[in-house]
């Protein structure tokens, strides 16, 4: 293969990448709703050691295992982010609506 052929590869992982953030962003999403419903914090220290170990289990290079917990290291930073905008938009509508919004009169 020429670098062409390895840049259309490359450009063809990225897409796929791409979906999996979004499937691994929308499963956040739903973790941070459950996690407003029964109170539990953003961030579990204890599910991100969990994460950081299955990822360097699976690793078979040729990424360094460092290097790809840091990988994952901004993912999750990303996906607690989400989490939290999902809870303070939702705490935001709460506090917003009155008796003249149409959700609270239907």
């Amino acid at each position: 293969m020429d670098i062409a052929d390895w840049r259309k590869k490359i450009d063809e992982v990225d897409r796929r990448l791409v979906e999996l953030l979004s499937e691994r962003a929308r499963a956040a999403v739903e973790i941070g709703r459950l996690k407003r419903d029964t109170s539990l914090p953003i961030y579990e220290p204890d599910r991100e050691r969990i994460v950081f170990e299955n990822v360097r289990g699976m690793n078979r290079g040729p990424l360094p295992g460092q290097d790809l917990v840091r990988i994952f290291e901004r993912i999750m930073d990303v996906m607690r982010n989400i989490q939290k905008e999902g809870i303070v938009a939702k705490t935001e509508n709460a506090t917003a609506q009155t008796e003249l919004d149409s959700e609270v009169n239907d």
